[in-house]
């Protein structure tokens, strides 16, 4: 079944019938109608979209390149909002969206292999060389939530004010003996030196620095622990480190509200009252800071607004690589903002 079936059995060109699937403008309604019933009569569902995306140029999807774990994309609320996000503003556009890992899979490598017109760049592992492989594709990349680049568009959130903040908030309400819990794919893991700066993501630098911003000059040296991963389980086994100890810090600034949430549950699996006897401060104001009980003091960041500015640079990267012309590259630095709740409070007289 082809274009020229269709034609024959309407009696128009096999162009004619070639628009009404790609340039329905260019014909009456009416025309177009016959021509569409022809082909859903003979089973001929439309153009191969192979051979369309050679003909045009374009394959109409862009690439989101996560991290080693695909499904990080479907359970992290975050990355569920920036994704929703991009696709509500994509629509408009005709856009599809093909999620890719950043890990390295050996013969197999999607970033390498798969037809797109655009990437974008997303919490992206350092050591990946998936950013390399795209940027020899030479294709538009937008990064988010990486170390910007001069000539390649990024969209972050202020993640160092942010935390900056959410330390002086602690420091403010009387705490002096404060613990980091940080995250990391690469070690080293466990209890680390907070001025080690092992190889991080973007976040993760940004975030330790505006915490030790506010920390250093107030004289406070934090007590850290590095865990492996931002998930659930690792955060446990992050928080257990700080607080089954005798010198346990009275205060705990976590890189997400994820990590705050495994700090809490192993609070109460050793006896320690949130706020009466520990502050916690997550990051990100993700839906579970009020889900919680005590609902999480946090760091707000819009991560609509990220997902739709990530969007628009890469559309407009997309479009100015289709009509050869230049495009000045566009930092977007979204603000972030303190949200107290119920989950800090100043430091416990009794507390050991």
């Amino acid at each position: 079944m082809t274009l020229q079936t269709i034609a024959d059995r309407v009696g128009v060109s096999r162009m004619t019938v070639s628009n009404a699937f790609s340039k329905p403008d260019q014909l009456s309604a009416a025309l177009r109608s016959r021509i569409l019933a022809a082909a859903d009569e003979l089973g001929y569902a439309g153009p191969d979209p192979t051979a369309r995306a050679l003909a045009k140029g374009t394959t109409g999807t862009i690439g989101i390149v996560l991290t080693s774990s695909l499904q990080y994309a479907f359970t992290d609320h975050i990355a569920t909002s920036f994704l929703g996000a991009i696709a509500g503003q994509l629509a408009p556009t005709g856009l599809a969206i093909t999620l890719l890992t950043s890990a390295d899979s050996g013969a197999i490598v999607p970033a390498r292999d798969l037809a797109m017109d655009g990437a974008l760049i997303y919490s992206c592992d350092p050591t990946s060389s998936v950013v390399d492989v795209l940027a020899r594709r030479r294709l538009p990349l937008v990064y988010v939530d990486q170390d910007p680049a001069p000539d390649i568009s990024s969209v972050n959130v202020d993640d160092r004010t942010g935390a900056r903040a959410a330390a002086q908030h602690l420091i403010d309400l009387g705490h002096r003996r404060i613990g980091l819990l940080l995250s990391g794919l690469h070690g080293p893991h466990g209890v680390v030196d907070p001025d080690v700066r092992p190889l991080d993501g973007h976040a993760s630098r940004q975030r330790l620095q505006g915490w030790q911003d506010a920390l250093r000059p107030a004289g406070i040296t934090p007590q850290a622990v590095r865990q492996n991963g931002t998930g659930l389980e690792a955060a446990r086994d992050g928080a257990r480190l700080l607080l089954d100890r005798p010198d346990r810090p009275t205060a705990i600034l976590c890189f997400s509200d994820v990590v705050a949430h495994g700090a809490l549950q192993v609070a109460a699996e050793l006896g320690i009252q949130v706020p009466r006897d520990l502050s916690l401060v997550g990051f990100d104001d993700n839906p579970i800071a009020v889900q919680v009980q005590p609902a999480l003091t946090t760091v707000h960041q819009d991560v609509e607004a990220k997902g739709r500015a990530a969007a628009d640079a890469l559309t407009a990267a997309i479009a100015a690589t289709r009509t050869s012309g230049t495009l000045t590259a566009r930092h977007v630095l979204l603000p972030t903002g303190l949200v107290v709740r119920d989950s800090t409070a100043a430091p416990s007289s009794g507390t050991p």
